[in-house]
């Protein structure tokens, strides 16, 4: 497999996240979204995904973007460690707080988004991680054991663990979600999480390594 991925990108980490946990070994080529006027734009870059950002997937003869999607087929052709429960309710709990953060919170606050609004963007990524996470708080007080959705880690915490790291990115005051903090802190012990993280990729400036 060839994963194109920015060590930044929270849809790459989530990604990264999942084939660690899984396993499996592969090649990566950074996709540098700044350098060059974003290298995602690029003619070649495009042909591999029309939408022009990261994560792309090259595995199996086939080329998957979209992080969920990538998980997904991840998940189905490589069973184990599972990344979405047996029991139907839990897995749709799972599904739910991955779309939230997948849908609701991240491409609110996303570099082309952000670019739109100039001097105003760190009010505004503030603004809708805030939003987000007020709501997301109050599901996992319902759904969470050790992790988002009981004990076993799931597609949910593969997409929480990056979110609260823009979060903190962008300054936002992280004392009204406990819940959030706690799952995210117990997932940072995590050998996968840890690997995959943004300060320890081949693309990470060296100023931001671990």
């Amino acid at each position: 497999p060839i994963l194109y991925s920015y060590f930044r990108s929270s849809c790459s980490w989530r990604v990264r996240i999942a084939l660690a946990l899984k396993g499996i070994s592969y090649d990566l080529v950074p996709v540098n979204l700044i350098k060059d006027g974003g290298q995602q734009f690029s003619a070649e870059f495009k042909a591999l995904n029309p939408m022009q950002q990261v994560p792309a997937l090259k595995i199996d003869g086939i080329t998957l973007s979209q992080s969920l999607a990538i998980i997904n087929y991840l998940e189905e052709t490589h069973p184990n460690p599972r990344l979405l429960p047996q029991d139907p309710k839990k897995r749709a709990q799972v599904r739910m707080i991955a779309d939230h953060i997948a849908s609701g919170i991240q491409p609110l606050q996303n570099l082309s988004v952000l670019k739109q609004m100039g001097e105003k963007k760190m009010e505004w990524a503030q603004s809708c991680i805030t939003s987000g996470f007020q709501a997301l708080e109050q599901i996992l007080q319902h759904t969470a054991g050790r992790y988002c959705v009981g004990d076993e880690v799931s597609m949910a915490d593969l997409c929480l663990v990056p979110q609260v790291a823009n979060a903190e990115r962008f300054k936002v005051d992280m004392r009204p979600y406990p819940t959030i903090n706690r799952i995210n802190k117990a997932l940072l012990e995590l050998e996968a999480f840890k690997i995959s993280h943004p300060s320890r990729q081949p693309d990470t400036p060296a100023e931001l390594r671990a």
